[in-house]
């Protein structure tokens, strides 16, 4: 089975009849192929949990006086848009909810017949308000308000952490660690850091029985996670075991080959994905140890990048189509109601009550989709970005990294 029909196998499983699912689905779907039909599973796998929390405002975003771009794309509303731009050379912004990067994958073969999803990043030039190519990283997560991004060198995993200071472009200070790590996460207040541990590159890609091409293995090498100070570069690492039987990779403790972790909105909790699980999700305390799942946090999936908003009173959540063909639920975090609301997949918030999501053009493929402001309760639709081109796993098919103000 190839990629095309492994995403088609998934997009019939989840959507309704003539609903379109949300996009972004082949870079991160869930790492099952032999036995795929025996077993239902959420399509539009997030690898990361969306970034999230706020800390220092940028002064481009705070003015239009320095902005030396097009003032069509600077309306009274707050919104920077680029709807001809695709990937985007100029800011996108919505009230402060920002394109702080985006990366494009591909995947290289190796030597030793294997190969690799390799990012490619575009950071955004505060000074000049235009994404530039970043080639030495090969992940980024930017910090709430913009003022720092943790990123990791080529090789991962990697043996330390960079805090790169967005303003220069230089790293100010390296974080090593005694277990390699390949994924990141900040607070919601920017000041600790989550890096997930692997003993191999979770982004490694196999040959299957069957496959054409190259897909993720079906094993996972995770290992734990540190929780760190950014200030000071502090903290502790913690092991976090695979459960389940590891000859049967559809077991119960069956993963992604990467599966990060992230920070609960509180700070209390260490959380991920868990595909296979029977409520799709894991908590711990910081410790490593695994706890219930909070109340508050019943309602989160781990492969909607939007996760909770500001006030952590709603959850965005998966897709609905039901009043539109494309369209999502977003939940009260409390009691699980749900409204619906414009856009395929739903990004990162903007206040309480707007969302960045993909969306696409009524009657048009699926895929075809761009970046779009929609508001709850509002028919309205803003376009952010041009379209994206090709299906996905196509070349030069970009993802979003976003950060609100």
């Amino acid at each position: 089975m190839n990629v095309d029909e492994l995403v088609r196998d998934a997009l019939r499983e989840q959507a309704a009849a003539q609903a379109p699912t949300a996009a972004g689905l082949a870079d991160r779907v869930l790492a099952v192929r032999r036995r795929r039909r025996t077993r239902r599973l959420v399509a539009a796998a997030a690898a990361t949990v969306a970034v999230v929390a706020v800390a220092v405002a940028v002064p481009l975003l705070d003015s239009g006086k320095e902005d030396v771009r097009p003032a069509h794309v600077v309306d009274r509303t707050g919104i920077r848009a680029q709807p001809d731009q695709s990937p985007p050379r100029d800011l996108i912004s919505a009230d402060g909810t920002t394109l702080a990067a985006y990366y494009i994958p591909r995947t290289v073969e190796q030597s030793s017949g294997k190969a690799a999803s390799v990012r490619a990043y575009w950071l955004l030039d505060q000074r000049t308000g235009r994404y530039v190519k970043a080639p030495q990283w090969s992940y980024v997560a930017v910090a709430p308000g913009m003022k720092t991004a943790a990123v990791l060198e080529q090789q991962l995993p990697a043996p330390r952490i960079g805090l790169l200071d967005l303003a220069n472009g230089k790293v100010e200070r390296w974080i090593p660690v005694d277990h390699g790590v390949a994924g990141l996460s900040f607070s919601r207040d920017g000041r600790k850091l989550v890096a997930t541990s692997y003993g191999e590159n979770p982004d490694l890609r196999v040959k299957m029985e069957g496959s054409e091409g190259y897909d993720a293995p079906q094993q996972s090498t995770r290992t734990g996670f540190y929780v760190l100070d950014v200030a000071s570069g502090k903290g502790s690492w913690s092991e976090v075991g695979l459960d389940g039987d590891p000859n049967d990779p559809m077991g119960g403790g069956f993963i992604n080959s990467r599966q990060d972790f992230a920070l609960s909105d509180d700070g209390r909790h260490v959380w991920c994905g868990n595909p296979m699980g029977d409520i799709g999700k894991q908590f711990y305390d910081l410790t490593g140890r695994e706890v219930a799942v909070p109340a508050k946090d019943k309602h989160l999936q781990w492969y909607v990048d939007a996760g909770k908003s500001p006030s952590g009173r709603l959850v965005a959540g998966d897709f609905a189509g039901e009043k539109w063909k494309t369209s999502s639920w977003v939940l009260d975090a409390r009691t699980g109601r749900r409204t619906e609301v414009r856009g395929q997949q739903l990004l990162a918030w903007v206040g309480e009550k707007s969302l960045v999501a993909w969306d696409i053009t009524p009657g048009s493929n699926e895929f075809h989709n761009r970046l779009v402001l929609v508001t709850i309760g509002s028919d309205k639709v803003v376009p952010l970005s041009g379209f994206r081109k090709g299906n996905d796993g196509a070349a030069g098919r970009w993802e979003p990294v976003f950060a609100q103000p």
